[in-house]
């Protein structure tokens, strides 16, 4: 699992930000501090939780020069109709096939609700080197990150 001071894993997938397109990680790290929220599936309550609460700190993201990007194994339709239903402004990435998933380790199964190799709840803030300057990951798929924790991250990024 890739940490602090770590690079992180590049990536190719597909983007939900109202359409559907190509995405590169490599590609948006001028956009940095660059952050990834990952999460298990959109339309879950803790989930829906985590993105409303993202998208209440928005602001505070820009202010700090940052783009957020949610990640999970969603189709990239399902993912716009999440970010419709939610409002949500930021963009959200496709892994579909959960590669992304497992290039970061972060592959559980949440058998209750049927979902097998979806991302672990996990956020990572990322520089423009593509360096890892904070990580979380949680214990428990339905805890949340600190949001308070994770914009200072942001703001020191």
């Amino acid at each position: 699992m890739p940490s602090q001071g770590d690079s992180a894993p590049d990536f190719t997938a597909k983007v939900a930000n109202g359409d559907v397109e190509e995405f590169t990680l490599s590609e948006h790290l001028r956009e940095a501090p660059a952050v990834l929220a990952f999460f298990p599936g959109a339309f879950t309550p803790p989930c829906s939780n985590e993105m409303n609460a993202l998208q209440s700190r928005i602001d505070e993201f820009d202010d700090a020069g940052a783009t957020l990007y949610g990640v999970s194994a969603d189709s990239a339709f399902s993912l716009n109709a999440f970010r419709d239903e939610y409002d949500l402004e930021f963009d959200l990435v496709s892994d579909m096939n959960r590669a992304v998933i497992e290039d970061y380790d972060l592959s559980i199964d949440v058998a209750d609700l049927g979902l097998y190799g979806v991302a672990n709840r996990a956020v990572y803030v990322l520089d423009e080197d593509g360096e890892i300057t904070y990580a979380w990951t949680a214990e428990s798929p339905e805890n949340e990150p600190d949001y308070d924790e994770l914009l200072e991250a942001v703001r020191a990024a």
